[in-house]
């Protein structure tokens, strides 16, 4: 598993190499300051990091500051996702079109399939074709079900569909795909919070997990549809990064954290089912340490 990191990571330890060829012992603050910040990590939360850090920082010191971003003051308020013991267990997937949205419920799905979970997909994405038939395909290839209409079809329909046919069939998890359309986000928003009722008027409490699919080549960026989802749908229960290994943006996911207080749940790492590993934040801080100092 820590080798799968240091290889998603590569081209973000790449780019620190490239400003530091030689790791150090330790770091000056200055210098340690624009390497988080050529990896993506957010001005103000470097700064917030670093300010009360001696000006000669160690890997120890960098350590203990990073892993408290996630774990808050004590392991006791540590960001993780919430367990569920319904079933149906719903998961509303949200994201911007381009993400890898659809693709990464499949590879949820198969992660489910594995552990013995029977699974039913929805195609709510409703306003792209080419969404109903790609997660169609997935459904055929894994041979689960799907709840799917035709395009223009009201989405919390489809959600409706879902979780009341999971509910008879005695299945164990839904996943609800959604549309990703950010250019108008009142729409966006008065469109999750439709498909947010009528979720609940199919079960009681649903969805249960509302989880977020963000591109990392997108970096800090990403934060913006991150904070825009979050609000439309009173708030996200888990973080999925996709396409990390193609970005250099890799310390986003620090600002990310500390933004959304929210866990990532898994790393997408490609585009075959199996191209996702679950997300370690000690291995994630250690790849970036490695390539910043010596032992």
């Amino acid at each position: 598993m820590f080798g799968i990191f240091k290889k998603t990571l590569e081209k973000t330890t790449q780019n620190i190499k490239e400003l530091l060829p030689k790791a150090q012992t330790k770091l000056p603050k200055e210098a340690l300051e624009e390497i988080l910040i050529t990896a993506d990590m957010d001005y103000d939360l470097v700064e917030m990091i670093l300010s009360p850090l001696s000006q000669e920082i160690s890997k120890n010191e960098l350590e203990v500051a990073l892993l408290r971003l996630f774990r808050g003051e004590s392991y006791y308020d540590k960001v993780q996702i919430k367990s569920v013991d319904e079933k149906p267990c719903v998961d509303l997937i949200v994201g911007v079109n381009g993400a890898g949205k659809t693709t990464t419920i499949a590879k949820l799905a198969n992660i489910y399939k594995k552990q013995g979970k029977s699974v039913i997909l929805g195609a709510g994405d409703t306003f792209r074709a080419a969404a109903i038939e790609q997660l169609s395909l997935w459904a055929n290839k894994l041979n689960i079900p799907i709840i799917a209409s035709k395009i223009g079809h009201d989405p919390s329909a489809v959600a409706y569909d879902t979780i009341t046919s999971a509910i008879a069939k005695k299945i164990d998890n839904v996943l609800l795909d959604t549309a990703g359309r950010l250019h108008n986000q009142t729409n966006l928003q008065n469109e999750l919070q439709k498909i947010l009722r009528i979720c609940d008027k199919a079960k009681t409490g649903a969805p249960h997990r509302k989880i977020l699919i963000l591109d990392g080549t997108q970096g800090t960026s990403s934060l913006q549809q991150a904070k825009v989802f979050s609000q439309s749908l009173g708030g996200i229960d888990g973080v999925i990064i996709t396409k990390l290994d193609g970005s250099s943006k890799g310390g986003a996911i620090f600002s990310i954290i500390h933004t959304l207080r929210t866990p990532i749940l898994y790393i997408g790492t490609g585009e075959s089912l199996e191209d996702i590993i679950t997300f370690d934040e000690n291995q994630y801080i250690q790849t970036i340490l490695d390539s910043i100092f010596e032992d």
